[in-house]
């Protein structure tokens, strides 16, 4: 989401809850390696993988990045950022803080 609209997440980030360490599940990761053979989706990838080789990653028996992004986040009462409809209902469901992109030019943060 910050390849396709002109957010200042670091900014945002720095407004919602001050002090953060910013992680990745290697299943995000593999899951983008994945996505980066397709044609359509390679240039906002490689951007991903990319701005996320900054990021430490932090291995979970998941299989899936959904999976691991909620079971991280459970185990260390860490805030998931999405924007995925599907993942933003089932962190909501299981009392996870999120924060997405609303109106495409700030985040937002949801704490449960």
């Amino acid at each position: 989401m910050f390849f396709e609209f002109s957010v200042d997440w670091k900014k945002d980030l720095d407004s919602l809850v001050g002090s953060y360490r910013l992680v990745v599940p290697t299943a995000v990761v593999r899951e983008l390696e994945m996505l980066s053979t397709h044609r359509k989706y390679q240039r906002k990838v490689n951007a991903a993988l990319k701005l996320i080789a900054t990021f430490k990653r932090i291995d979970d028996p998941a299989i899936s990045a959904d999976e691991a992004l909620m079971n991280i986040a459970e185990k260390t009462n860490g805030i998931v950022m999405t924007n995925d409809i599907e993942l933003r209902k089932r962190l909501k469901n299981n009392h996870l803080s999120i924060i997405f992109l609303r109106g495409r030019k700030k985040l937002v943060l949801e704490e449960y």
